[in-house]
């Protein structure tokens, strides 16, 4: 069966990057070789893998992914620090 993955990156300047792939070894040599001078992570490495999670269908990585890059970025770090009880709080929207 083949696995996709749902992944975060720390770029070198602090911002994380969001992404989807089905070998997380090779797309983060990719990454790192910054084969793309237009990619968003060219001029933001060296990068560092600190989220994944491992899926088995595409379609699930893609929407995680979406979410994701939706998700604040207090949110994500919440979930890199697998602070999974802060996440709901982290949600709701806050109304003044």
């Amino acid at each position: 069966m083949i696995s996709y993955y749902t992944y975060i990156l720390e770029c070198s300047d602090g911002k994380y990057y969001v992404g989807v792939t089905n070998d997380l070894d090779r797309r983060l040599a990719e990454h790192q070789e910054g084969l793309n001078p237009k990619s968003y992570t060219y001029s933001r490495r060296p990068l560092k893998l600190v989220y994944h999670l491992e899926l088995n269908a595409i379609e699930e990585a893609i929407s995680f992914e979406k979410q994701l890059k939706g998700w604040t970025r207090k949110k994500k770090e919440a979930l890199i620090k697998g602070e999974f009880e802060m996440l709901p709080g982290l949600s709701k929207k806050k109304f003044q």
